[in-house]
């Protein structure tokens, strides 16, 4: 069967990039078609027409076709998301947009596997990309000018998008010829040395996939989490809940441990730099927080101490999202600290915030022979603590599946 990069914008809009985009394809020797998700229902010059697309939408194209800009706009990402997993002839995407066409786009490309390859030439890709990519592999280009028409500078920008997909499409993707089940590692910078040792313990049996715990770092684990790409979860470092209960700009979101609940993989957490929210520089911190423990971590990221309070809320949080998983879980408490930062004589050393954190959890979580919460007295970054969370997720995880090394 005969694949094609789908070209994906508003051809009500964007007809002249969208058939540049294709030309250039051509010239690579690469297929293509061009898929209108304009959001008036007109007759255009499209391979695949608006109305073919809302359709999918689970009210039909009419919800789409409704005459009310934001409503449309929403329909037809809802709409386009139902429409391209049914297309077994896709090789990959190339879609263009200003912030209404990126955020129609957004939505599909970031249902599609990873590996298929999804660019998103943008006017908005110069900032906060974030809400566009998700968990994804989505690639951004920023457009530089707007898309209003065929100039010196979107034609560069346009065949470097169509060049980039034709060596993507054209170019036989790596075999996996690795056996060993994958399994997801969260990292921070001051976790790293019980995630280096803890990876090294299960490197013979797991190729371990390490996540930097960003927010996103955390989405993309579990969006691979529910691909199926990802079969078991040493979650290390959680500071994304920071993040999430203090405003930080690392958050996690509502979503955070939901594919391990929906799967049931099995999962081994701890408290990796949960004493610590994330900021920009020092000037970025919200004036209500200025009274508080910080640490200048480079330039660009100011950290700043949890506190007790706040540590609570997390407990309380954390719990409640490991009650849903039905899995076989187990969270390991470090009962000598978090982080490279708190230990005695460092900054963020605080055994009562930890302590609150404790208390929260164990208060939350509904213990069974499932899910259980072990406490060591170790710190985080302690090796035989590493040990012991990577022991357990061996032993959970050959409990668990017929696949587990042995």
């Amino acid at each position: 069967m005969t694949s094609y990069v789908y070209l994906i914008g508003t051809v009500d809009t964007k007809s002249d990039e969208l058939r540049y985009l294709s030309s250039i394809l051509a010239a690579c020797g690469v297929e293509s078609r061009i898929v209108d998700v304009s959001t008036t229902d007109e007759p255009r010059r499209a391979d695949i027409a608006a109305r073919v697309v809302a359709a999918c939408h689970p009210g039909g194209a009419e919800a789409v076709f409704c005459g009310e800009r934001g409503r449309a706009i929403a329909a037809m990402a809802e709409a386009l998301r139902g429409f391209l997993p049914g297309c077994a002839d896709l090789a990959g995407v190339v879609a263009i947009g200003g912030s209404g066409g990126t955020a129609i786009v957004a939505p599909a490309l970031q249902a599609l596997p990873t590996g298929v390859p999804k660019i998103v030439v943008s006017t908005v890709a110069s900032g906060n990309v974030a809400p566009y990519v998700g968990g994804s592999d989505i690639a951004m280009l920023y457009s530089v000018v707007d898309l209003q028409g065929l100039n010196r500078v979107s034609r560069v920008i346009l065949s470097n998008a169509a060049n980039a997909m034709a060596g993507m499409t054209r170019t036989p993707r790596p075999k996996v010829c690795d056996a060993r089940p994958a399994v997801g590692v969260t990292m921070f910078g001051v976790t790293t040395p019980c995630v280096t040792a803890a990876v090294q313990e299960l490197d013979s049996d797991f190729e371990c996939l390490v996540f930097h715990a960003t927010g996103t770092g955390g989405r993309s684990m579990e969006h691979l989490i529910e691909q199926g790409m990802i079969q078991g979860v040493l979650d290390v470092t959680t500071t994304e809940f920071c993040d999430f209960v203090a405003g930080g700009i690392f958050a996690c979101d509502e979503t955070r441990l939901g594919a391990v609940a929906r799967t049931g993989v099995p999962y081994v957490g701890s408290c990796g730099a949960l004493d610590m929210v994330n900021f920009g520089a020092m000037e970025t911190v919200p004036e209500r927080y200025r009274g508080r423990v910080f640490v200048r971590h480079n330039p660009f990221i100011t950290l700043m101490r949890t506190t007790a309070d706040e540590c609570r809320r997390m407990g309380q949080l954390i719990g409640e999202r490991l009650n849903q998983c039905e899995g076989l879980v187990r969270f390991f408490y470090p009962e000598g600290g978090f982080s490279l930062l708190d230990r005695p004589g460092e900054a963020f050393h605080d055994p009562e915030a930890d302590e609150a954190f404790r208390a929260s959890l164990l208060a939350t979580l509904r213990q069974t022979a499932r899910r259980r919460f072990v406490s060591l007295p170790l710190a985080l970054n302690d090796p035989a603590f590493a040990r012991a969370m990577a022991d357990e997720f061996t032993r959970l995880f050959k409990e668990t599946s017929t696949d587990a090394p042995h």
